[in-house]
């Protein structure tokens, strides 16, 4: 019996948790900018503000929490099929973040650790895509795997936090970060597809 009662506590917790949540983002798409508070979550979540102190915590924790939602969103697009290429990898993530702009660029310009925001599921995602293309032959296998995928999620962050800022559009995001990865990955290309992979870039100077 203790134990059915413990996992009810901890699936109401856990619903309370996502009202909440919720109701921040509605927050944020009603006005982008307006002021988050407690009082004004737990209003709209139809709780106390004691209950998102205690489930969230306070409001530096509350765009860590928006942020690993995100992710969890990321990784549940990327274990759709063909969804492992790294390109696509990359698309599903600009796609991710700027289909819910009041959201995303709130979280990232308010979060303190916001360059952490891609550590988990793109970073992931994109080293076991990169690692399956070295096994493959694409890549040389002398490149270090883990060290090109923080190269290009580094870039990533760059470009995410220029178009938080408005610095660039949507499609800018796409393409610099796009841009990143054919870099790499004509940097770390094995002779036999290094025309393959350079024909991106050479296509991007042309244009």
């Amino acid at each position: 019996m203790r134990t059915v009662e413990g996992g009810l506590r901890e699936q109401h917790k856990a619903r309370r948790r996502s009202r909440i949540l919720e109701a921040t983002r509605e927050l944020l798409r009603d006005n982008p900018e307006s002021v988050i508070s407690t009082e004004r979550i737990a209003e709209r979540a139809e709780v106390s503000p004691a209950t998102v102190y205690n489930l969230i915590g306070q409001r530096e924790k509350i765009w860590e929490a928006l942020a690993a939602g995100f992710m969890d969103e990321l990784e549940h697009r990327l274990a759709a099929p063909g969804a492992g290429d790294p390109h696509e990898v990359i698309r599903s993530t600009v796609h991710l973040f700027v289909s819910d702009p009041a959201v995303s660029r709130r979280m990232v310009r308010e979060w303190e650790a916001s360059g952490l925001v891609l550590d988990r599921s793109p970073l992931t995602q994109l080293r076991r895509a990169l690692a399956e293309a070295q096994a493959q032959g694409v890549l040389r296998a002398d490149i270090a795997i883990g060290g090109l995928a923080a190269v290009v999620g580094t870039a990533c962050v760059g470009a995410l936090h220029q178009w938080v800022a408005a610095l660039i559009d949507d499609d800018r995001f796409l393409a610099r970060a796009l841009l990143a990865l054919d870099v790499a990955l004509a940097a770390a290309a094995a002779d036999p597809h290094r025309d393959e992979l350079l024909a991106p870039l050479r296509t991007r100077g042309r244009g």
